[in-house]
């Protein structure tokens, strides 16, 4: 089994709800193909550095998943098939960190100043 982080981009246009159902259906995928969900974030709203299918914002969630290195690919298809994810990235790590990403930690000299 080996450890990636899957970052999953979704259309703006979907509500919060709808996008923590859509990462559900992809953990359920997941879980269908052999592998586990260790942890999810989710990122919120953001700014897009560039227009990508008319979308300017988009709904980021990323989950720290253990899958069997040949069930990439199809996690990759299915992730390409659907229409409600604009992008997708996977990446493999060593180990997957226990502590809430860059993305989750406030930054604490905005605060100080």
């Amino acid at each position: 089994m080996a450890y990636y982080e899957n970052v999953l981009v979704f259309r703006q246009d979907l509500t919060e709800p709808q996008v923590k159902e859509k990462a559900g259906k992809f953990a359920d995928i997941i879980k269908e193909l052999g592998g586990s969900v260790k942890s999810t974030e989710f990122w919120g709203l953001k700014n897009l550095a560039y227009i990508i299918r008319k979308n300017r914002k988009a709904h980021y969630v990323m989950m720290n998943i253990e899958l069997p290195g040949a069930q990439i690919a199809e996690l990759e298809r299915r992730s390409r098939i659907d229409e409600d994810v604009i992008r997708f990235l996977n990446v493999r790590v060593e180990k997957l960190s226990t502590t809430p990403s860059i993305m989750m930690k406030k930054n604490t000299e905005e605060e100080v100043a």
